[in-house]
């Protein structure tokens, strides 16, 4: 019998490869992404998309709710993106008050209620400075909570936690991905910005595996 596990999926190309990933390592994938209240619903729709065309099991949960307690980011509030790269101090502004946290805990119950042993999610090294709820030392304290927080121990599992975005490009692109189905950018008009962080850095891993980004920038 085939095993399974949750994979949160936002529609970003981290996630799109860990969601691949699972599947790679020979898990049932059941995908769940969250509507948390962010600037733009471009990535869910991606997400969907994705999942609808290959058969995987999606769900979108409305989170919305959490913005009265958790507001004051640039991803969820009328604050401007900051541009520019994700060392930067600026960058700071995006980070959603215990968003990793808050999702990785709906997302344990989601497997323990379907069976699934793991929870899978896109934590990475490029992300470390900048979020601490995607630091290894985070990872590893959820993890050792969600083997013992129900009577069904779900490991939290971040496949691609002590490499970067570029590492993550190489893996995905080995197993023939194609990023056409993502949606990186912070801003959801209908070109990705390529002046955000997250533009910023998703060019920076396609420059550095040698490849072309298949999206189509507004700016580069």
């Amino acid at each position: 019998m085939t095993k399974s596990v949750v994979v949160i999926y936002s529609g970003g190309m981290d996630s799109f490869t860990v969601l691949h990933r699972a599947i790679a390592d020979g898990f049932d994938v059941y995908a769940l992404s969250f509507d948390y209240g962010q600037r733009h619903k471009k990535e869910l729709d991606v997400a969907a998309k994705v999942c609808k065309s290959n058969g995987i099991s999606h769900k979108i949960v409305d989170i919305t709710a959490i913005n009265s307690l958790v507001g004051g980011s640039a991803l969820t509030d009328d604050i401007d993106v900051p541009e520019g790269h994700y060392q930067e101090q600026s960058m700071k502004s995006t980070v959603v008050p215990n968003r990793n946290m808050i999702l990785l805990s709906l997302a344990i119950g989601y497997a323990v209620s379907v069976g699934a042993e793991a929870v899978y999610y896109g934590a990475h090294s490029g992300d470390h400075a900048i979020y601490p709820d995607c630091r290894p030392e985070f990872v590893e304290k959820m993890n050792d909570v969600s083997l013992i927080a129900n009577y069904e121990a779900i490991r939290v599992h971040s496949p691609y936690l002590y490499q970067d975005k570029s590492d993550i490009l190489a893996d995905g692109l080995a197993m023939g991905l194609d990023y056409a189905n993502t949606w990186t950018c912070y801003n959801g008009r209908e070109q990705a910005c390529g002046r955000c962080g997250a533009c910023v850095e998703r060019l920076e891993a396609f420059a550095a595996q040698g490849v072309s980004d298949p999206l189509s920038y507004a700016a580069t």
